[in-house]
């Protein structure tokens, strides 16, 4: 099942709901800052983003400056930072998209369609 963690309030996450809508595809939209991804789910995308903890934060928000992680998410060890993403869902990056066979962050019309073979 395709899962999409998404933020209402946000414009992003709105169009890729939409054009997850407009090409059909069954999805589970949840509230991100309600119900962060589990510990494992961010442990699948981390391995799908590279092994790059950073591409996994938003770092445009809020709790990010405020936490001050520009200049302490490098030093920290993966699992702590895993810890934070899944207990405070302003810091991860929207949309969030998982399928079976993989996941992004953020929201390029190219990637999602070939993430979910979908033809342009």
């Amino acid at each position: 099942m395709t899962k999409v963690y998404a933020y209402s309030g946000c414009g992003t996450c709105r169009t890729a709901l939409k054009f997850l809508k407009i090409h059909g595809v069954a999805h589970e939209s949840v509230p991100v800052r309600e119900q962060p991804p589990t510990k494992a789910e961010l442990r699948k995308m981390l391995a799908f983003q590279g092994g790059v903890v950073r591409r996994l934060f938003n770092t445009s928000g809020t709790d990010y400056r405020a936490l001050g992680l520009s200049s302490t998410l490098q030093a920290m060890p993966p699992d702590a930072a895993l810890d934070m993403l899944a207990t405070n869902g302003n810091l991860v990056k929207r949309p969030f998209l998982l399928t079976a066979e993989g996941g992004t962050v953020g929201f390029d019309e190219d990637v999602w369609r070939e993430l979910l073979g979908i033809k342009a």
